[in-house]
């Protein structure tokens, strides 16, 4: 089940990390930017341009997916069933309204979307939690810090 809170950071967030394997069990990471959440149970994202997730899914379709919230270094990693829905068929005619307003220039590109059945939803977070001391609020202003200052230097505006 797709909780709340993971649904939230899945919307906040959207760069999700689709593990598959292919048939001899060599694995792939691939992201993905357009995800949407259906509802508590299921959890699809659109495929516009990899062919090796796809072929992976059709001989393999268990997946797992890793989304992160780069500020706090918290996540959720979300496995399943996945199910391919070529653009044509009523699988794909039930689900694309769902990616609405999403990348409305990719829209025309996206060849299949995937549903995930959720079989599980856990949550991550990372070993610097585990000290007990370090807080999310000091994770986010160090890493805002370090975001604002990468994001200067690469539109010239600062050095590193």
């Amino acid at each position: 089940m797709i909780t709340e809170t993971a649904a939230r950071l899945i919307s906040d967030w959207p760069l999700g990390f689709v593990a598959t394997a292919d048939a001899d069990g060599r694995p792939n990471l691939s992201p993905k930017g357009m995800f949407a959440v259906i509802d508590a149970a299921t959890l699809a994202f659109a495929d516009i341009r990899s062919p090796g997730t796809l072929a992976n899914l059709a001989v393999r379709p268990e997946v797992e997916i890793n989304f992160i919230d780069i500020l706090s270094r918290r996540g959720v990693r979300i496995g399943g069933r996945a199910t391919i829905h070529e653009r044509g068929t009523s699988g794909f005619d039930r689900l694309i309204g769902a990616f609405e307003g999403s990348w409305p220039a990719l829209q025309p590109r996206i060849g299949a979307l995937v549903s995930v059945a959720v079989t599980a939803c856990r949550p991550l977070a990372s070993p610097v939690y585990d000290d007990g001391t370090t807080t999310e609020r000091s994770m986010r202003e160090m890493y805002m810090e370090r975001i604002t200052a990468l994001n200067a230097a690469a539109l010239g505006e600062g050095t590193r």
